[in-house]
């Protein structure tokens, strides 16, 4: 087990520093990975914001998680005003081996793909391709007559005309009415599970399979978490006339330095990939997870997966996390304008539309969310136990990862886990570690 704790990340910090002004005395824990990313944040800074004792207890938090066994490795990472507060890592990444955790693991993060495809379609708006307010059928003319689920009975369903078409700002909110084939047993998640319409081995044959299908309900008057970012991805590609994942590359990764951010892992690369972990009820414990589709090889991976296809590090995620954190911009590189920013955290939802699913904020009632472009949005701060700065945007991932930006406080927090949550007992990771962070916070 290895842990990098305050301490030892103010050292890396010092190192860090003495190298850019010239100093020969380095920390050996100099963590290249994430410290590139931030500026130097001397121990008093940390004093004056936070309780060194109950950031402390955070940390000591994350690693009970691996001694408990919940996780076999975990790495957090908290960041206030662009400098690093705390930064631990613990357990193991590869069951056979026992391979540490280490500062270039690389996660599967897939619903957190989700906001990063959101902001490469909103490079798209800022350039003037699209409106938020136009049919996506514009773009996607395959969905013009898209039918709609009027009602469903012991195996009967009726179906009828759209009644308006559905519009961009509606595909980026969850609002179109789309389905995804998670969960649910009305006729349109069905058809995607049973056409397994999400392992579609390319774009044009998943549009294809969607146009198929009847959207749950009328466009804009219920929210569903569906396969409209998977819709995304496909009309980035269109617009741009860019594969997606070069797209992704050219204007998103290579400018933010996300270099391990990808939808499959190189052979080369490979021996850095986490496993991932199920549960086993006769033994009680978490181990890996043999299945192909988990691999994240280039002949395993089908579709470049707008809504959940990327695996990434923790410090390339940070790189995202602090771009938005900068109102659109990273060292010195500008990836979206503060408003179009801004317009991607704010609240959307009408109040008949409740979100139902939450990613990883299994603590919050649908009353405390809202949701903005491809972003979960915190609100009524204050009530039902909620502690987040108004605002508050988030999303987690399928695995078990987990991240928040609070813009009150100019924070944000990343959880890096390889674990299917709906397997096994059940830990609110993120629950825990807010209620951890905002207690350390002073107020």
């Amino acid at each position: 087990m290895t842990i990098t704790n305050v301490k030892s990340v103010l050292m890396a910090v010092a190192g860090a520093l003495a190298l850019t002004t010239g100093a020969n005395a380095q920390s050996p824990n100099t963590d290249t990975a994430i410290m590139a990313t931030f500026p130097d944040y001397p121990a008093a800074a940390i004093g004056a914001d936070f309780n060194p004792n109950k950031i402390a207890a955070l940390e000591a938090q994350m690693e009970q998680f691996v001694t408990d066994g919940d996780v076999k490795g975990i790495a957090t990472l908290l960041v206030k005003d662009g400098n690093i507060i705390s930064h631990m890592q613990a357990g193991i990444r590869r069951d056979a081996d026992s391979a540490p955790i280490a500062e270039d693991t690389i996660y599967r993060i897939y619903s957190m793909t989700k906001p990063i495809t959101g902001v490469a379609l909103m490079t798209l708006y800022e350039e003037g391709k699209f409106s938020l307010d136009d049919p996506i059928s514009k773009y996607v003319p395959e969905f013009t007559d898209l039918k709609v689920v009027k009602s469903y009975d012991k195996g009967e369903t009726v179906l009828e005309p759209l009644t308006r078409q559905p519009t961009m700002r509606q595909l980026m909110s969850h609002t179109a009415g789309f389905a995804y084939g998670l969960y649910g047993d009305d006729p349109a998640n069905k058809a995607f599970m049973e056409q397994k319409i999400l392992r579609s081995p390319d774009m044009k044959s998943f549009i294809d399979s969607v146009a198929k299908v009847p959207l749950m309900h009328q466009p804009g008057s219920d929210w569903f978490y569906s396969a409209s970012v998977d819709i995304q991805g496909a009309i980035v590609e269109r617009l741009s006339g860019m594969k997606f994942s070069e797209y992704l590359k050219t204007r998103l990764f290579d400018p933010l330095g996300m270099n391990d951010t990808g939808f499959s892992v190189p052979a080369e690369d490979y021996d850095r990939f986490s496993d991932v972990f199920g549960y086993h009820p006769a033994t009680k414990e978490f181990g890996r997870v043999p299945f192909p589709q988990v691999a994240f090889k280039p002949e395993t991976v089908a579709m470049e997966s707008g809504g959940g296809g990327l695996v990434s590090t923790l410090g390339d995620y940070a790189r995202f996390c602090q771009m938005l954190a900068n109102d659109g911009e990273f060292q010195g590189k500008r990836i979206l304008k503060p408003e179009t920013v801004k317009l991607m955290r704010t609240d959307v939802l009408t109040s008949g539309q409740k979100v139902n699913i939450a990613g990883t904020l299994t603590q919050a009632t649908s009353d405390t969310l809202g949701f903005g472009l491809d972003f979960g949005i915190i609100r009524n701060t204050g009530s039902n136990g909620v502690v987040y700065g108004d605002g508050t945007y988030f999303w987690g991932g399928a695995a078990g990862t987990w991240f928040w930006i609070d813009p009150v406080n100019n924070l944000y927090f990343i959880g890096m886990i390889q674990r299917f949550p709906q397997n096994g007992p059940p830990t609110d990771f993120r629950s825990i570690s807010r209620n951890l962070v905002y207690d350390a916070l002073k107020k």
